[in-house]
Order: C-alpha cells, then sequence, then structure tokens
C-alpha cells in the first residue's frame, strides 16, 4: 500500500524533535509540500471544496527516535521490547486516513497541524490568520477521537457541532456512529466560533497517550473505504457559530460576552472576585476525594482529564502524568 500505516507509526513525534521532521518529510513534503510558517501542511482538492478534513503531525512521545510495533488480531500495538511512552496512532491514524483520501481525490481542504498536542499551536495561528480558503468552510472534520462510535457535538463543555449535522455525518459514511457530547478538545475546536460544524471523528484507536495504546485496524479500513465513497453533498450544516450551547446546565457559568468566566478561563486569579467562582473552589478544596470520584466518572480516566487541564494553559503540570 502506497501510505503505509506501519511504517507511519514506526516515528516517535514529539514537537519539534527529529524524528518529526524526518516523518514529515518522507510523508507529508511529497503531498503537501512545504508546510506553512506555523508548521501546518494544507492541500485543497477540488473548486471551492466546503469540508475540511484534518489531522496533527506531533504525538505525545516523551523524546525523538524510531519504535518497534507489533501487530496481533488486526491490532497494532507497541512491541513489548519498544523502549516508547506510546503508540502514537494519536495522531497518525488520522494523518493516514487523510493521505488516502487524498491520493483517492476526494474534493476537500486537508489540513495537517503543528503543535496540537502542546495547545493546537498550529490550529490557532492558521485561524488567526484567517486564509481565503477559510471563508467557503462549511465544516472541519477532525480524524482524532478514541474509540470506534462517536462524531463529537461538543468540545471543553460546548457545542462546536449540530446533532443534525452528526447525524447527517454518520448517514453519510453508513457507519454505526452517534453523536457524543463528551469531547475534550482537539483542533477543530479552533474553528467553532468560525465554521459552522466543527467535530472529532473516531478513528479506533483506544488508550491513547499511554504505552497501552492500541489501533483497530479493521475499522481503520472499514472507515477509510467510508470516508472515499461517501457523499459529502449530503451533509448538513444548521449551527449558528456565533451561539454559544452548553453541553450540561451550566448556569453558574458566565456567558462569554461577558469576560468573566468561560470554558477557556479557568485559573483561580481569573474567579477571583466572583463568587460563584470562588464558591465553587470552596468546594473543591473541602471536598477534594468527592471531586476527584465525579472527575473520574465524567472522565473515565486520568488522560484525558490532563489533556483538558493543559488545554486550559496549566502548564506546569507534570509530563510524567502521561507515562504513568
Amino acid at each position: 500500500m502506497k501510505n503505509s500505516y506501519t511504517s507511519m507509526l514506526k516515528y516517535k513525534r514529539k514537537q519539534g524533535t527529529d524524528s518529526q521532521k524526518d516523518f514529515c518529510i518522507k510523508f507529508l513534503h511529497p503531498v503537501f509540500g512545504k508546510p506553512d510558517r506555523d508548521g501546518n501542511y494544507i492541500k485543497v482538492i477540488g473548486n471551492k471544496p466546503n469540508v475540511c478534513f484534518t489531522a496533527h503531525h506531533d504525538t505525545v512521545h516523551s523524546n525523538d527516535g524510531m519504535q518497534k510495533i507489533q501487530i496481533i488480531n488486526d491490532v497494532v500495538s507497541l512491541d513489548p521490547a519498544s523502549n516508547s511512552s506510546c503508540l502514537g496512532a494519536d495522531c497518525t491514524t488520522g494523518i493516514w486516513l487523510i493521505l488516502e483520501m487524498i491520493d483517492a481525490k476526494v474534493p476537500g481542504v486537508y489540513v495537517i497541524h503543528s503543535g496540537e498536542e502542546i495547545g493546537c499551536v498550529g490550529s490557532k495561528a492558521l485561524v488567526k490568520r484567517s486564509p481565503r480558503w477559510l471563508g467557503h468552510i462549511d465544516a472541519v472534520i477532525s480524524f482524532d477521537r478514541k474509540g470506534d462510535s462517536e462524531i463529537i457535538t461538543h468540545q471543553m463543555g460546548y457545542r462546536t457541532a449540530s446533532d443534525e449535522f452528526a447525524d447527517s455525518l454518520a448517514n453519510v459514511l453508513q457507519l454505526p456512529l452517534e453523536p457524543s457530547d463528551g469531547g475534550s478538545y482537539t483542533d477543530s475546536n479552533e474553528y467553532a466560533s468560525i465554521i459552522s460544524e466543527c467535530t472529532n471523528l473516531a478513528v479506533g484507536y483506544r488508550n491513547q497517550h499511554t504505552k497501552n495504546e492500541t489501533q483497530d485496524l479493521h475499522f481503520m479500513y472499514t472507515l477509510r473505504d467510508a470516508l472515499i465513497t461517501a457523499d459529502w453533498s449530503r451533509l448538513v450544516f444548521s449551527r449558528d457559530p456565533s451561539q454559544v450551547e452548553y453541553a450540561y446546565d451550566n448556569s453558574w457559568r458566565y456567558p462569554l460576552s461577558s469576560g468573566l468566566y468561560s470554558p477557556f478561563t479557568s485559573t483561580e486569579e481569573e474567579m477571583v472576585g466572583e463568587d460563584i467562582g470562588l464558591n465553587i473552589l470552596g468546594i473543591v478544596e473541602e471536598n477534594p476525594v468527592a471531586v476527584a470520584n465525579l472527575l473520574i466518572e465524567l472522565y473515565g480516566n486520568q488522560y484525558d482529564l490532563i489533556d483538558d487541564l493543559y488545554d486550559h494553559g496549566l502548564d506546569d503540570l507534570s509530563p510524567s502524568l502521561y507515562y504513568n
């Protein structure tokens, strides 16, 4: 196969490392050419396509270099002898899917972002720069979600894609996928204030950011075939990106327009002087075990929680938490 998935997985791609650069030169340069000034690779196929497909070329590996992998019963994992912190299916799978779609000449804007794992650096810069092609985009679909069942409608607790869009995407792909409001944060979120439908699609990896990360190859190939044969003209776009809608009853939060508190502000300094914020801080301080149990219930594992904390700008968290 032209785009060898297993060969791609052998590269550890911590942002800024030599092995990440080698990966990009080998797999991305021949298809996309050189990246933009922020490290994003962009390719447009078709006449003003209205769907943008995204992935990212960095991983959460703790160092650079190469690693060994194994395949057992159509499931890829790290070779036990490999000294590595994760498999890197997040987001190698997304890159592979995009390369396959480009090879099949599926119309779309294809973007492989830089620095997603360190705060969506590339996508933030790209959206701020506002390239011309953004003017004709109705949906941004990231290939960066764990599992094999979700089409994400909410990220960081607020809506980024409509249920109508998610249902239409499942119908277009003809796969048993369901809308989910449990998304955390990936590159498509950066487009949500200007693009109608911004989602993250399950691509079949599990236990991301850990040594136990795996990729279901059967699901990956099935999804690839569905993406290539889909009738993208049947997508439904209904979300108004100027309207903020929360996933849950967040009446204790201030609206985004107030500038007092939002999904993007979570530091103690930003809550000082606001009774509601301080009351919640007090609850956390006085009931740490109860709050921890609630977080376990909401997240299921520490890795998604750590992702969200990093995404909120808490950079002093120890990276070693990822690799325990």
